[in-house]
């Protein structure tokens, strides 16, 4: 993926750390209440889904899993979208798919619907939205962006709680499909938020556009100056066997660059030992807060206890989590890698003790410490920013959500197996718990072993080539005005 700052230094402002910025991460906080809300509390949904369709428990996991997941493997692709066509339009777009894929969930008649409009529509949604905010918070923010970050990132959490309450009274209300449709209809809001990120930077679409204009004006005689609606025509009709050849061309050599300069940053070792620890991290700790809720029914242990659900703690925690860890990744002595595969060894640990619990309070009490624990979501940008540097933040931190989005995607429909063979949750959580002592090892090790002082490779290309590739009209303009 190109990085969101290719062309000059100067192009690339300095973080701002306040003013505009807060308003910014207010409306992020509110966009991923709103976006993520829903799926954050999906617990509450999916005893309903299992009774309305009567599918195996992996068969309806995979709403659950594609809705996390699907939006983070796709998290190249919203890498992109953000830096060529900026975070407030991305943001915006967001919203839409968002707030339609839980209104058309409403009207699903089986699971397999299910898994297109809530998982892969919401999920990809979310994704994009995800995807604008962290980019757009990091630009504004540098001394204090652990702060900021663990703010948005408990927007996610605080949604999780307050929809977990919402959803069961809508559902109480309404039914399950007309909580859908309600859900959905918040969601739209997310569209009002994401008009106050104001940009930074110009995207790139725009640049090109502008470089186009600018190019086009220059070649006619001074005393006729055409207006933009001319100069879009002349630049969509202008010879355009010689344009379109020429624009196949660079576009093909620019996304050459794009995907070398996207896979190079995996030659950094504690990025990739990053990478492979969310991947684990994600297969195995997602599971516990999706099946949670059910194995506590299952096993009896709600009976005669009207206490706050074990999602709501969860969310609870998670919220106190993402501000407590981003306020502590800001200390100067602290060592963000570490933190984050301390996180993760714990979550480990909180999963393994899940089998041995035989009482609703151990269960609530191990919700908050998972819940905990999964605030290091706020770490993951920030812990990408340390190691690659902001310049390479974009493209590193899709490839990681990348890795996190193959965990979450396949975390539950694996659990949900092995419940449906087993008939019994206790093997399946031995196993995520190992998986995620096995994060943390993979991590801890790379963190501490010697590190080379340069690992980033030079530029494949030479700075002329990419100055050129990135004003692609223009090149094309002036190709055909000399034929």
């Amino acid at each position: 993926m190109c990085p969101p700052d290719s062309g000059p230094p100067a192009a690339q402002p300095a973080a701002l750390d306040g003013g505009w910025g807060w308003v910014v991460v207010l409306c992020s906080f509110m966009a991923l209440l709103l976006g993520y809300g829903s799926p954050q509390s999906l617990g509450i949904l999916y005893p309903e889904w299992l009774l309305t369709f009567r599918e195996g428990k992996a068969m309806t996991a995979w709403v659950g899993s594609l809705v996390a997941g699907g939006g983070l493997i796709v998290g190249p692709v919203c890498s992109v979208c953000v830096v060529n066509f900026g975070a407030r339009p991305v943001a915006v777009f967001s919203g839409v798919m968002v707030a339609g894929g839980f209104m058309l969930s409403a009207f699903a008649p089986n699971v397999s619907f299910l898994i297109f409009s809530y998982g892969i529509v919401v999920g990809v949604g979310n994704g994009l939205l995800y995807a604008a905010v962290v980019v757009i918070v990091c630009l504004y923010f540098d001394k204090k962006r652990g702060v900021a970050l663990g703010i948005i990132q408990t927007g996610t959490s605080v949604g999780g709680v307050l929809y977990s309450v919402l959803q069961g009274e809508l559902i109480q209300l309404f039914g399950v499909d007309g909580c859908l449709l309600v859900v959905g209809a918040l969601a739209l809001n997310v569209v009002a938020f994401a008009g106050l990120m104001r940009p930074l930077t110009p995207s790139k679409y725009y640049l090109q556009q502008h470089a186009a204009v600018s190019g086009r004006a220059a070649e006619e005689p001074s005393n006729q100056k055409p207006s933009a609606k001319d100069l879009v025509i002349a630049m969509e009709t202008k010879e355009l066997p010689v344009t379109c050849s020429a624009s196949i061309k660079i576009k093909t050599r620019r996304y050459c660059q794009c995907l070398f300069s996207m896979l190079s940053v995996l030659q950094d070792r504690v990025l990739m030992a990053l990478c492979v620890s969310l991947l684990l991290y994600c297969l195995g700790q997602f599971p516990p807060q999706l099946f949670l809720e059910d194995l506590a029914r299952s096993s009896g242990l709600t009976d005669g206890v009207s206490s706050m659900s074990l999602v709501s703690l969860n969310s609870i925690g998670s919220s106190v989590g993402k501000l407590a860890l981003g306020i502590i990744a800001d200390l100067p002595q602290v060592n963000s890698v570490l933190l984050y595969a301390l996180t993760v060894g714990v979550s480990g640990l909180g999963v393994l003790l899940i089998p041995l619990s035989r009482s609703y309070l151990d269960l609530q009490v191990l919700s908050v410490v998972l819940g905990f624990m999964a605030g290091n979501w706020t770490l993951t940008p920030y812990v990408t920013s340390q190691v690659v540097g902001t310049e390479k933040l974009a493209e590193a931190h899709g490839m990681l959500m990348f890795f996190g989005g193959v965990g979450l995607m396949l975390g539950p429909p694996v659990v949900g197996c092995f419940y449906d063979f087993t008939q019994s949750y206790d093997i399946a959580f031995c196993l995520s718990g190992g998986c995620l002592i096995v994060g943390c090892l993979t991590l801890f090790l790379a963190a501490i072993l010697p590190r080379r002082e340069n690992t980033r490779p030079p530029p494949l290309l030479p700075l002329h080539e990419t100055e050129l590739m990135s004003c692609t009209v223009t090149i094309a303009t002036d190709a055909a005005s000399q034929v």
